[in-house]
């Protein structure tokens, strides 16, 4: 049995492996001293290909047994970064269609970066930002999700101006 244990280890060490090089496949190599030669290159592993242990070391983590918040997701707070982005990236602007398509991913991620930096903990959140341009027509918007109401919630926040209309909405949903 000790035997056995003590080669083990030995299986571990690294393991020399010849490789011929191409001169040895019927392609001539380099040509250093006027004549070719078949040559062997040496190739070290550790294991051959296909052959290791999985030797992951797996994390069990305790149970937090937490089923609401600790902090809740701050609405007023949320809602003022959103007036603050909207107005600060669309006041001045005027409608275009490719202009908007950037624009909306612009908003998305600096609104997401600031909501984030806020540090609320274990809520996931969510940006949606729609641009649009004013011409008279209405437009309703809705979405779907499965929803929480105790924890989960959302804030809004939508801006016009004379040309364009922008509406951003983010969804901070608990995660348990």
């Amino acid at each position: 049995m000790s035997e056995l244990l003590k080669d083990k280890p030995q299986k571990r060490e690294k393991k020399t492996v010849k490789v011929p090089t191409e001169a040895s496949h019927g392609v001539r190599g380099k040509e250093t001293t006027g004549r070719t030669k078949d040559s062997m290159s040496i190739v070290s592993s550790i294991d051959e290909l296909g052959h290791h242990e999985d030797t992951r070391m797996v994390v069990t983590m305790e149970n937090t047994y937490q089923t609401g918040p600790y902090k809740r997701f701050p609405v007023g707070a949320v809602t003022d970064i959103l007036k603050d982005v909207l107005t600060n990236y669309l006041q001045e602007e005027r409608y275009e269609v490719e202009w908007s398509q950037k624009m909306t991913k612009t908003i998305c991620e600096v609104t997401r970066a600031r909501v984030k930096d806020l540090m609320i903990p274990r809520y996931k959140v969510v940006v949606l930002v729609h641009i649009g341009q004013l011409t008279g027509q209405s437009m309703q918007i809705s979405s779907r999700c499965l929803w929480d109401k105790s924890n989960d919630t959302f804030a809004t926040y939508s801006f016009k101006n004379s040309s364009l209309f922008g509406m951003a909405t983010v969804y901070g949903v608990y995660f348990e």
